[in-house]
């Protein structure tokens, strides 16, 4: 699933609190079909981010605006908009005009956000590439969307970038920074590296703060008067969990009233410390995260340079976080965690967990061991900005467990069949969606934005269900469906009801080929710490609960999940694993 595949209408004024609910009625199913629509009555912003970051800084200046818990860093509203220019000043010396690709390759850093705001400012199209990435597939980023500039880290873990770019970019061993021509990567002039000790051809990032000057700084207001809220500035590439990662290109105006609503949703106001520890390369982080704390003059959170459940804990606690963001498997590995020690998580109110399906037992946990409360769930996708539908603070408990909650506002979604057709409540088919959050377009690729935007729809591939009164609940993807002796088999309901058992962790369910059924059933299981669980165990806890023809034929006890960056779970990896384990197991080698 996307979101964050990889969510009506609480709604707040630019920097105030929650007006009423009362017209949440408007995400109620239209005429008994499964098409509904959101909210209208607080206007859609059409502004761009350098304008929505001057508000915030002229209302909460002096106050925090982001701080890094790991390297100790604290900048307020006004120290981080003098950054920003003078990021931006230095970007402009370096040449760089609206419309040029910037790509970043780093986990969570300050220097990221100051380049997020700092591209916009002056109107570069941000490109965000997955710090997961190696070597062919950073250049095949790179070529896709034509980067004239590269933001990189030296190295985090086990990735060393810069010496891959220098693999990929030998070039640069003998050339002057700035000046690269590289026949593996023929757009890319700059690189910049967020560290010193840095070798021939590149630049520091330290060089590049300091380059502009009072020409750049001059140019500044005037480059303002050129920006629009529908051009483009962020390319953002999908998982890539099926297929090559496609750009998927988005403008102001998509991500401003995303960022907007979603913490709308959780009531975010300037009083709020929110907690990022989900990556920034991905919408989550980015839109959710940074921009949405933007929107409403939050303070931005930052753990670490990526999850680390400790790490993430005793920030929450050290800093007094009243919000967090993760993926499911985020905060089970946060409940875990609290097992082992003590942390007051008292300040904690609200947040949001998306990207996976939200398990029950998960989300009642985190209500009540984690004072998240007001906890909410989001579903959406990256070509959508990224959140369609989202549930609310006060929506009662089942519902915030088992929905992803309600269509946000000024956005319309349906429910139609293979044919097209818009299928009644509660019949489940493939979930669209429109407005203003869906994508301008994979970039410089017509066929696949063709084939994915059909009159301006969004087709999402997600099988979804919609009720009376509005909540979705998402039961699978279309391509993840197991047809089974010619059934229909979600993987979905069986991964739900395996979570029941009180060994297991976290549970993977899909299909692998087989001669007499077309496809047969098979689970990765992920049993939880210090717990040995049995195949004849797990069987036994299915039958006669779920029906026969749902039984995993296959099961298999894996250290970990195979997942993306984000925490989507990557079904066609565990399908080549369990299609080369059986095949071993066969064959006795």
């Amino acid at each position: 699933m996307s979101i964050l595949n990889e969510s009506l209408a609480v709604q707040i004024t630019n920097f105030g609190a929650p007006v009423s609910n009362s017209d949440d009625a408007m995400g109620a199913p239209l005429d008994g079909t499964s098409h509904v629509q959101g909210n209208t009555q607080t206007p859609l912003r059409y502004i761009t981010i350098p304008e929505l970051l001057r508000e915030t800084v002229a209302r909460f200046g002096p106050r925090d605006a982001v701080v890094f818990s790991d390297t100790g860093e604290r900048y307020s509203y006004y120290d981080f908009d003098r950054d920003i220019d003078a990021l931006a000043s230095g970007l402009l010396a370096m040449g760089l005009v609206k419309g040029d690709r910037v790509g970043i390759w780093s986990p969570n850093r300050y220097e990221w956000v100051l380049i997020q705001f700092a591209t916009a400012r002056i109107g570069l199209i941000l490109v965000n590439i997955n710090p997961a990435y190696r070597t062919s597939e950073v250049e095949y980023a790179l070529n896709k969307v034509g980067c004239k500039a590269l933001f990189l880290a030296k190295s985090f873990k086990s990735s060393k970038y810069l010496e891959m770019i220098r693999e990929l970019a030998p070039e640069l061993q003998n050339c002057q920074p700035g000046r690269l021509v590289s026949k593996k990567l023929p757009g890319l002039q700059h690189v910049v590296v967020m560290e010193d000790d840095i070798g021939e051809g590149v630049f520091s990032f330290d060089h590049i703060r300091n380059l502009g000057g009072p020409a750049q700084q001059l140019r500044l207001p005037v480059i303002d008067a050129t920006l629009g809220p529908d051009d483009p500035i962020n390319i953002q590439f999908t998982s890539g969990t099926t297929g090559a990662p496609k750009g998927a290109t988005l403008s102001h105006y998509n991500i401003i009233n995303n960022a907007r609503h979603s913490t709308d949703r959780i009531n975010l106001t300037e009083a709020d410390r929110l907690c990022i520890p989900v990556p920034l390369y991905h919408c989550f982080g980015m839109v959710l995260g940074s921009l949405g704390a933007v929107s409403k003059g939050a303070v931005m959170v930052f753990p670490g340079e990526a999850f680390d459940a400790a790490a993430t804990l005793n920030t929450l606690s050290s800093e007094r976080c009243t919000a967090v963001y993760g993926v499911p498997t985020m905060f089970v590995a946060m409940l875990e965690e609290m097992e082992t020690g003590s942390f007051d998580l008292s300040a904690l109110r609200t947040g949001i967990m998306a990207g996976a399906p939200c398990p029950v037992d998960v989300m009642e946990r985190v209500n009540s061991q984690m004072n998240m409360k007001e906890v909410t769930i989001c579903y959406g996708m990256t070509e959508t900005s990224p959140v369609s539908f989202q549930s609310l603070v006060d929506d009662p408990i089942k519902r915030r467990c088992t929905t992803v909650g309600r269509v946000h506002p000024h956005l319309e979604a349906k429910i139609v069949d293979k044919d097209g057709q818009i299928v009644p409540v509660g019949v489940q088919g493939e979930l669209c969606t429109r407005g203003y959050s869906v994508m301008k377009g994979y970039w410089e690729d017509d066929e696949r934005t063709l084939e994915t935007i059909l009159d301006g729809w969004m087709h999402t591939g997600d099988l979804a269900v919609i009720d009376e009164l509005g909540f979705c609940s998402i039961v699978g993807r279309v391509k993840d469906m197991i047809i089974r002796g010619g059934e229909n088999i979600y993987p979905r309901e069986i991964e739900e009801y395996l979570f029941r058992h009180p060994q297991i962790s976290e549970v993977q369910v899909f299909g692998i080929p087989d001669k007499k059924f077309g496809e047969e059933i098979c689970a990765f299981i992920v049993t939880k710490q210090g717990q040995e669980i049995s195949t004849d165990s797990v069987l036994d806890f299915c039958k006669g609960q779920i029906s026969h023809n749902k039984i995993p034929r296959h099961i298999r006890f894996v250290d970990e999940i195979p997942m993306t960056i984000t925490g989507k779970p990557r079904k066609f990896v565990m399908r080549d694993q369990m299609v080369e384990f059986l095949s071993v197991a066969d064959t006795g080698v």
